[in-house]
């Protein structure tokens, strides 16, 4: 175990979230940012348009557009919002910020790309709901000679699931109430099963619902939360903001319990931490739009990019402002001690209570996101009798999450996702064309 353990910490480290990934992410990123003549960055307030008419459809799909939204978001806004920003300022100081915007920018085509794709080539399955995503749009759009990469991605993310979406979601909650409000691992995994079960028993449709009203909820709350601090404490908004400019493009020196940081390691953990928290590219996201009552694949993708836009460029941003701004940074603390340290430093003392419930509502609610993308995942490989049994071993699976040490398992979650990325982005090159014509089709009529 420990010479696998090792090897899989090698592997995620120098290859799979290495610089190899990461320039293939943001490669492909600004691909097809070019490609789309920068519509992604034209078109924001298009897309948001988009968005409040997207609230009821009639056309063909399961979950109104919003509601699609807001299942992805369920499952990108989560642990890497709270936990993951930390990280990264704390390995890359207050650089990796910039670099978290700049690779949310460019993942605003990816996730575009994704969306637009998974509409175009979704099926029904033999239950009559829509499926879809990049096994799908590998099947389908790059030919049956391709198919055994889309069953990789599938198999990828249905293993990657139980680790990212599940074990470790629930045991980052139960971490975090336990810290705070003495609450045991055993109680918080047993809620947490029982009200996740409530909701997944119910399908796509439920999940939407649910996520309709939970995610805006949230993130409103953590988003006026932190520009409450923020506003508090105003004056220092500038000089943060200077700060994380000049650390990108000069890297900081060591300073309190900060270590120090070149220019590369703000990139590389500013650009990794960005993707782990808003998984462009991962090819997650579209298997929810799939879903989405559209006749209008192009229509979807401009709805999905604000996934990216929310996740990383509001919420994520807040998290880092907060941070910088507190200058916790500098104490050598790290994830979500790091946050609350920030918080309660700004927040006089009640930040605790902020990461807590903000941690405890994003990571259950990437529980239910994820349980539908692994879903997804498993009816792929093996048809729609497995849905139940998934189900049910998904529900069982979180309390379990919550009492064990996950050490390990982050490990191989983050190695599995990376793994999900290669087949999409091999995807997303092959079929870019495709999205640049229906785009320009869109736009001409």
């Amino acid at each position: 175990m420990q010479n696998l353990t090792e090897f899989l910490s090698w592997l995620s480290g120098n290859i799979l979230w290495g610089a190899p990934m990461l320039i293939a992410l943001s490669l492909t990123g600004i691909v097809l940012t070019l490609g789309l003549r920068l519509a992604t960055l034209r078109k924001i307030p298009y897309a948001f348009g988009l968005l409040m008419k997207g609230r009821k459809s009639a056309a063909s799909g399961d979950i109104p557009p919003f509601s699609a939204l807001m299942t992805a978001m369920s499952a990108t806004v989560g642990t890497g919002n709270i936990a993951g920003v930390a990280t990264a300022i704390a390995m890359g100081g207050p650089g990796a910020l910039f670099w978290m915007w700049c690779i949310a920018l460019i993942g605003m085509a990816t996730k575009y790309s994704e969306a637009v794709l998974a509409v175009r080539f979704r099926e029904q399955d033999d239950r009559g709901n829509f499926v879809g995503g990049p096994m799908y749009y590998i099947k389908n759009g790059m030919g049956k000679n391709w198919a055994w990469l889309g069953t990789l991605f599938a198999l990828f993310g249905l293993l990657a699931g139980f680790g990212i979406g599940n074990t470790v979601q629930s045991n980052s909650v139960a971490d975090a109430l336990d810290a705070t409000y003495d609450v045991p691992h055993g109680v918080t995994g047993a809620i947490l099963a029982i009200i996740a079960g409530l909701v997944l028993l119910g399908g796509i449709k439920r999940i939407g619902q649910v996520a309709s009203k939970l995610v805006p909820t949230m993130a409103i709350l953590y988003v006026a939360t932190g520009l409450v601090f923020i506003l508090i404490n105003l004056q220092q908004v500038p000089a943060a903001v200077s700060l994380i400019v000049d650390s990108a493009f000069n890297g900081h020196s060591a300073v309190g319990g900060f270590a120090g940081a070149g220019i590369m390691a703000a990139i590389r953990f500013g650009v990794a931490r960005g993707v782990f928290s808003n998984e462009a590219g991962l090819g997650s996201a579209p298997i929810a739009h799939a879903a989405a009552q559209t006749n209008n694949p192009v229509q979807q993708g401009f709805i999905a990019m604000l996934g990216t836009f929310i996740d990383t460029l509001i919420i994520c941003s807040i998290t880092g402002l907060v941070i910088v701004m507190s200058g916790a940074w500098t104490s050598g603390a790290s994830g979500a001690e790091l946050t609350q340290q920030a918080f309660d430093i700004l927040g006089y003392n009640y930040g605790a209570h902020v990461v807590a419930l903000g941690l405890a509502l994003f990571a259950f609610t990437t529980i239910l996101g994820w349980s539908y993308y692994s879903e997804r995942c498993a009816e792929y490989l093996f048809g729609t009798r497995v849905i139940m049994p998934f189900r049910l071993l998904w529900i069982l699976a979180i309390p379990a999450g919550a009492l064990l040490s996950l050490d390990f398992v982050w490990l191989l979650a983050d190695v599995l996702n990376a793994m999900m990325a290669i087949p999409n982005l091999i995807a997303l090159l092959v079929l870019c064309p495709l999205v640049f014509k229906l785009t320009k089709e869109y736009f001409d009529k």
